[in-house]
């Protein structure tokens, strides 16, 4: 049971001291990720209170369900970007796609399919984390400038934006720009904030306690500090600024999503939607997965505890059924966020717990009070948080690495300019095409002597099999006199059956022009399956000095 429900390992041995630890991270956690869903439902083109509907439910679910104590799950900038993409910015849609890909995300799970993740290579995930942080940041300028109808298509979003910024109300620009400078100043504070030590005063201690909170709760601060300037103008009968607007106040009702949307012609039926949907219906809940995984390693590795794929799956999928029945869009893990979790001390996913009760309390009594924020604020936020996303660093690493991975790289990076789903999808291609051009194409060294000594680099799958035989058969006959073929099978640790075939005809071949061919050093697995397949002239030797 342990294995399916991970919270039986960690609550028979909690205690009070960690207790302690979680409230502090989880109200820490509640700080950021209030004003963070206000803004991200911006991102997703959704009403702001369907950021809060999403940012409560995975919280709960992964305290129960969740492996690594130091993720947590709620809505993020790419998954918000993703939504908007495949949800056409209508909350049934958005509901509706977090409950499919629930669906799909638990199914995985259960039939162990986790192993999918490894399909999608880093180059392609950089190259889309790099793009959507762009866009994303580009789609928030208009709300720095007070712009209003600007589309949502990058080029276009650039274009309008360029030729309208003559139209920009400078109390929301200045109000911006503000706020990016104070976030990034207090994100620096924090980077180059030195540990307080037991032995230093308290004056000291308090000190840095002071300043660690403000630095660690910025965009709470920011989103505060926005809203007093806001309501001063509001008291004062003149607004400069772009306000968020009403918010509907209270939870949300629990209710099973809608299958289908009215619309003005008609019903828009299930089936009519899904095919909307599309390729969302694997990217979405593949990304979102692939989020949480890579955030789960990453802080897993430095706490020294393991992550289990399949069980994160149902994790997320029970995460996103759930919160489909409370109106929420998509979540994934989110990394600042779980960054905020680890540097607060939390012990266990508990502190979740404190996290999802800090929402629902946001959204039970303060909604009044988020007429007031300002969208330059909401866009601050959301731009401080993207940036960093952005890797310039890696097309240069690549360019040293390995160059052929800069394709898929720079494919996936500038499609996603024109549709996140082209360029996902053609990344992951030219990602499969370079493996299989290196599985078809292995490397072979082949060394002169009495004979030719041949060794492939790799495993022999059926793709390679005719370019083995090319090689083998145009080096033997091309030396002066043909020579004999010894094949040095130690880095072969499976074939199929069309190399069975494959090598059959080679030594046939081979024979037609008086020429043998021996295998040497081969691994038991590979000589079982060719002595079961009873060649015609076959033979092998333990190594190939014999």
């Amino acid at each position: 049971v342990q294995t399916w429900v991970p919270i039986l390992r960690w609550l028979p041995r909690y205690s009070l001291a960690w207790l302690q630890l979680d409230l502090v991270a989880g109200l820490t956690v509640g700080l950021t990720v209030v004003p963070q869903a206000l803004a991200y439902a911006e991102v997703a083109g959704l009403p702001v209170q369907y950021g809060l509907y999403s940012s409560f439910m995975g919280c709960f679910v992964y305290c129960v369900l969740g492996t690594a104590k130091d993720v947590t799950l709620g809505p993020t900038a790419i998954m918000s970007l993703l939504v908007s993409s495949y949800a056409f910015h209508q909350p049934v849609y958005a509901v509706l796609l977090a409950f499919l890909s629930g669906c799909i995300q638990l199914a995985m799970g259960l039939l162990h399919l986790g192993f999918l993740l490894d399909f999608i290579s880093s180059p392609v995930i950089k190259g889309f984390t790099s793009a959507a942080s762009i866009t994303i940041s580009f789609n928030q300028v208009k709300n720095i400038l007070g712009l209003q109808g600007i589309p949502r298509q990058f080029f276009l979003q650039v274009y309008e934006t360029l030729r309208r910024i003559g139209e920009t109300r400078a109390g929301d620009a200045i109000l911006g720009v503000a706020c990016l400078a104070a976030l990034a100043g207090l994100r620096a504070m924090k980077s180059r904030l030195p540990r307080a030590a037991g032995a230093d005063p308290l004056a000291a201690r308090i000190s840095y306690l002071i300043v660690w909170t403000s630095a660690t709760g910025r965009n709470a601060l920011v989103v505060l500090f926005a809203g007093l300037v806001a309501y001063s103008f509001q008291v004062m009968g003149s607004q400069p600024l772009t306000l968020t607007g009403s918010i509907p106040q209270g939870l949300p009702t629990f209710q099973l999503p809608r299958f289908s949307m009215d619309a003005p012609n008609g019903t828009i039926p299930f089936r009519t939607m899904v095919e909307d949907m599309g390729v969302g219906l694997a990217v979405v809940p593949l990304m979102g997965l692939l989020e949480t995984i890579a955030i789960a390693k990453a802080f897993a590795s430095q706490n020294d505890y393991r992550i289990d794929p399949n069980q994160e799956l149902l994790a997320m999928g029970f995460a996103n059924i759930l919160g489909s029945f409370v109106s929420s869009y998509p979540i994934t893990g989110s990394f600042g966020r779980t960054a905020v979790n680890a540097q607060s001390g939390v012990c266990t996913p508990a502190g979740g717990l404190v996290t999802g009760a800090l929402v629902l309390l946001s959204l039970a009594y303060l909604t009044s009070l988020f007429y007031y924020i300002p969208k330059a604020a909401l866009a601050a936020v959301i731009i401080s948080a993207v940036v960093p996303m952005f890797d310039a660093g890696i097309f240069r690493t690549l360019w040293r690495v390995k160059r052929l991975d800069l394709v898929p790289l720079c494919v996936t990076f500038l499609l996603c300019f024109w549709e996140v789903q082209y360029g996902i999808v053609a990344g992951v291609l030219v990602s499969g095409i370079l493996l299989l051009y290196s599985i078809a194409r292995p490397p072979i060294k082949v060394s002169e002597g009495d004979m030719l000594l041949v060794q492939p680099g790799s495993s022999l799958h059926f793709p390679a099999i005719e370019w083995l035989r090319d090689t083998v058969c145009s080096r033997a006959l091309a030396a002066s006199p043909p020579r004999s073929i010894i094949l040095d099978c130690r880095h072969i640790s499976s074939i199929d059956y069309t190399v069975v075939v494959g090598l059959a005809e080679l030594l046939q071949e081979l024979r037609k022009h008086g020429l043998s061919l021996a295998f040497c050093c081969l691994q038991d697995p590979v000589l079982k399956v060719l002595l079961s397949a009873d060649l015609e002239g076959f033979q092998h030797f333990p190594s190939w000095e014999e």
